[in-house]
């Protein structure tokens, strides 16, 4: 039973992270995933835990983006609660990029 639910849970994970690079910041054409914005994702049955930053503190969208990703991710049939929990430690760098979003904003 237990590898069931580690299959389901990685699943489910595996689908957060589709919604995550269906999110863009505004001002930046690459997927807050890609980017580097998100930290950790944790399934526990049917709850996600997202730990994410922004660009910067003062980021223009920083009280829009934490709930938008937190309303996509509650938006799954899989998951009953989403919560989304914003840090700034570490501060974002562009090596926290994928290599394809450094090569998007001209990194590499």
């Amino acid at each position: 039973m237990e590898e069931t639910t580690s299959i389901a849970q990685e699943d489910l994970e595996a689908k957060v992270i589709e919604v995550l690079k269906s999110i863009y910041d505004p001002e930046i054409p690459v997927n807050i995933y890609d980017l580097g914005l998100i930290y950790e994702i944790r399934v526990k049955e049917r709850s996600v835990f997202v730990r994410m930053t922004l660009t910067a503190p003062n980021c223009p969208v920083a009280d829009i983006l934490p709930q938008q990703v937190e309303a996509a991710v509650g938006m799954l049939p899989e998951v009953d609660e989403s919560t989304v929990f914003l840090t700034f430690d570490p501060p974002f760098t562009p090596d926290m990029m994928s290599e394809e979003a450094r090569l998007e904003l001209g990194f590499m």
